[in-house]
């Protein structure tokens, strides 16, 4: 069974990562960012986790406003270091953890909380800038990473009651996982801090402490804060400590602080803890029952024949054929297939198997392979094959006696002008 080791609150300015990628370790001004990560750095190599669980916020980099979700679980195998205007940072990318990923997201599904998914998206500051202070990561990371974006930044957004429900969820998530691991929680953002407006540079050192110690030893006492008393007492960007308290709530009701530091060099402090669960809380449902409720659903689903759920687990295995097809909505993708798909395909992404099936048009061996039938609309727009032909072919029949089981013989597809 998966075991969380302990949770990290931690800062996400993008300060850390300069203060790294400028080498200022030893600056008198920069050095106390570093002291202050010592300890977890230390504590993160005796625990040794499989994965993180990393609860972040982009700040408007790879999730803009014309799609701003609140909870957006990231179910890709890698992530790397987004660019920000200035050339992404030096950095691997990470590896992550589809399998449980889609374990997680089934959890809380269940659950009722309302995700959206996402891969194929690197991270800004709001992941990487702690992090490579965190690990070693010369020769790639040590971990695993399931990141969180949670949309912070566009209101309204979610209360601090429902990032900590958050967290309560994602505790039971994660010990239901079967597999033996060990995952770390991790909350950024904060402390107090406004970046905007006539009130950017305001910070609130004494809230920061109390809000650190309520944090770990009353933490349902924050819960039903408002945000606007967040803000108020923390600056607007410092309401962004919701994320922390979705770390909490993952947490066992009664923690251990191993650590805390704070220091405010300039606009955002830059401050981290470290708490590990003081009690061993049984959950009340077990773990069959509670599968069995994540299941049911999709229970028996595997027995109507010819029938394929977009599971995460296939969105996955799919993403480059899916991502390659739908880029033919864009005119000049169209204009380069259609003048010549052999150069086309060729400079795609893609593996040969990939390759094979579009060059073949093989429509249902691509519903076998992980292809959501909308892109094979989109294929059959842009090369002239209706939805009727790829439905016959689908179920390997002539058109024409696909036809006679339809009501009218009418042929359409997506292809607006062309």
């Amino acid at each position: 069974m998966a075991t969380i080791v302990g949770g990290i609150a931690t800062s996400h300015t993008p300060t850390i990562g300069f203060a790294l990628d400028a080498k200022k370790q030893d600056d008198p001004v920069w050095k106390p960012i570093f002291e202050g990560y010592e300890p977890v750095k230390a504590w993160l190599a005796e625990k040794q986790p499989d994965v993180l669980f990393y609860i972040y916020n982009d700040h408007m980099t790879a999730f803009f406003a014309d799609h701003y979700s609140h909870f957006a679980l990231g179910i890709g195998a890698e992530y790397g270091p987004a660019d920000e205007g200035g050339g992404p940072r030096d950095l691997p990318p990470i590896q992550g953890d589809p399998k449980f990923a889609q374990h997680i997201a089934t959890a809380l599904v269940a659950e009722e909380f309302d995700l959206s998914y996402f891969q194929g998206k690197n991270l800004d500051h709001g992941a990487f800038s702690p992090l490579s202070v965190l690990l070693p990561h010369e020769n790639g990371w040590p971990v695993r990473m399931i990141p969180l974006q949670c949309g912070v930044l566009q209101f309204p957004i979610p209360s601090a009651k429902r990032f900590w429900k958050f967290g309560k969820a994602l505790r039971r998530a994660i010990q239901s996982y079967p597999e033996d691991i060990k995952v770390a929680i991790v909350g950024t953002g904060g402390l107090s801090h406004q970046v905007h407006g006539e009130r950017c540079g305001f910070n609130n050192t004494p809230w920061d402490m109390e809000f650190m110690e309520r944090l770990t030893n009353d933490p349902e006492s924050l819960i039903d804060t408002p945000i606007a008393r967040l803000a108020e007492l923390g600056g607007l960007e410092g309401a962004e400590v919701v994320m922390w308290m979705l770390m909490r709530g993952a947490l066992a009701e009664k923690v251990t602080k191993l650590h805390q530091t704070y220091y405010l060099p300039s606009m955002t402090p830059i401050a981290c803890m470290i708490l590990e669960d003081a009690s061993d809380e049984k959950p009340a449902e077990s773990d069959a029952a509670f599968a069995a409720r994540m299941n049911r659903d999709l229970a028996g689903i595997e027995k109507l024949e010819g029938t394929y759920p977009f599971t995460i687990e296939r969105s996955v295995k799919g993403y480059r054929i899916n991502h390659f097809l739908h880029s033919l909505v864009e005119p000049e993708m169209r204009r380069q297939f259609q003048e010549n798909e052999e150069e086309c395909l060729a400079q795609a992404d893609l593996t040969d198997e990939e390759r094979g099936l579009i060059r073949r048009r093989d429509w249902i061996g691509m519903i076998h392979y992980g292809v959501i039938f909308f892109m094979l609309e989109k294929l059959g727009a842009v090369t002239g094959v209706g939805n009727i032909h790829i439905y016959a072919a689908m179920k390997g029949m002539s058109i024409d006696d696909f036809q006679k089981t339809r009501n009218a013989a009418v042929t359409y597809g997506v292809a607006g002008k062309q």
